[in-house]
């Protein structure tokens, strides 16, 4: 009895030596006939849920050397600072990018490049409402010329960055890194001309990449090294954090193109004055004239027309004084900044619909604009 199980036994750690063995065997021959797939398995699995991360230095030094630091003086005092790049160089001449507001009411501008040469600009021209400026200096001095990219191309998510020197000239070239944030993002602005200031909307690319005072004209590039947008706008409050804003580099380059071939920005108008149907409501007794209007059309956004030029395009399409403008080709109009952004999508000679409420009545009304 006892033989017999000791049989038994010694045949099943047979069974069990032979059996792991056999598996051994089997597994050979896989690793042998087909070597690569358990790599292919684990490459295709890291593809799906791994994001490799290798940084951006290279595209930084793609981009770097365009970067310039403006300075503005008005009567030989500084006055005001912020970047630019070279976007362009042609005949002789390099063309330096940046915002209106960089160069507004200086007399004379220095830009620097990352050698330390300090050269003395030339302000080729300049557009209030697009906040875009165009500067040259002779190409010798210039390093490098940015490579112009795709605001269309970019996605939600992207990594962007930005160069720029901010705060001070200590601080010039500063990195800073995020992704595109959103993109067609119409953000209210005052733009000032002189002793004028007028409220906009501008179309933007929005950017958690940290913008401050002194990035204002510097390139928002991609992760390739290519200018995507002007770094222009951020909103700051104490709710407010990592919102930051760029001009598109479609909308740069055509403004400049127009100021670099001596071109003035033309823009058309309406020729009306104009009122916030919201700066009714919170004043009230001042504009009592118009209070009881726009309380009896129940509405809390729009423009009133308050007087019009004597041959405008508004007077010859037939608007009235107490008209409320509610909309421009379908668009809701929020505000005269509105107003003047979907206006100035079009060209002297095109024709636009006008939604008004006049006394109670919704009417469109067909205008074809002229230049002012």
């Amino acid at each position: 009895m006892v033989e017999k199980k000791k049989n038994t036994t010694l045949r099943n750690g047979l069974i069990l030596i032979g059996t792991f063995f056999l598996g051994m065997l089997v597994l050979y021959g896989i690793f042998y006939f087909f070597p690569n797939i358990i790599g292919e398995t684990v490459t295709r699995v890291e593809r799906d849920v791994t994001v490799t991360d290798e940084g951006i230095a290279e595209a930084v030094e793609k981009v770097y050397d365009s970067v310039v630091v403006v300075n503005t003086y008005v009567n030989n005092e500084g006055y005001h600072s912020g970047t630019g790049f070279v976007y362009k160089a042609e005949d002789g001449t390099a063309y330096i990018l940046t915002n209106n507001h960089v160069i507004e009411s200086a007399d004379t501008v220095y830009v620097t490049f990352t050698n330390e040469t300090v050269v003395q600009a030339d302000v080729v021209g300049s557009d209030v409402y697009s906040d875009i400026a165009v500067l040259s200096v002779d190409e010798e001095y210039i390093i490098t010329v940015a490579d112009i990219g795709s605001s269309e191309d970019a996605r939600l998510g992207d990594t962007v960055f930005a160069i720029g020197a901010p705060i001070d000239n200590a601080y010039s070239w500063s990195v800073t890194r995020g992704i595109v944030s959103g993109k067609d993002r119409l953000v209210e602005v005052e733009l000032t001309s002189g002793t004028t200031t007028t409220p906009m909307v501008v179309n933007t690319i929005q950017t958690d990449a940290a913008i401050n005072n002194g990035n204002s004209g510097g390139p928002l590039a991609n992760s390739n090294g290519e200018v995507i947008g002007i770094t222009s706008i951020k909103l700051t409050s104490e709710t407010i954090e990592g919102m930051g804003f760029a001009i598109p580099i479609e909308t740069a380059v055509e403004y400049a193109e127009q100021l670099i071939s001596g071109d003035s920005v033309e823009r058309p108008y309406l020729g009306i004055y104009m009122l916030d149907v919201s700066s009714i409501y919170t004043n009230p007794y001042y504009y009592r004239d118009y209070y009881e209007t726009v309380v009896n059309a129940e509405i809390t956004n729009g423009v009133i027309v308050t007087d019009f030029e004597a041959n405008s395009p508004a007077a010859t399409a037939g608007l009235e004084v107490g008209d409320i403008i509610t909309k421009v080709d379908g668009h809701d109009i929020r505000s005269s900044a509105y107003l003047r952004y979907y206006l100035y999508r079009h060209n002297i000679g095109d024709e636009i619909t006008l939604t008004i409420l006049r006394n109670g009545r919704e009417l469109t009304i067909d205008v074809m604009l002229i230049g002012a």
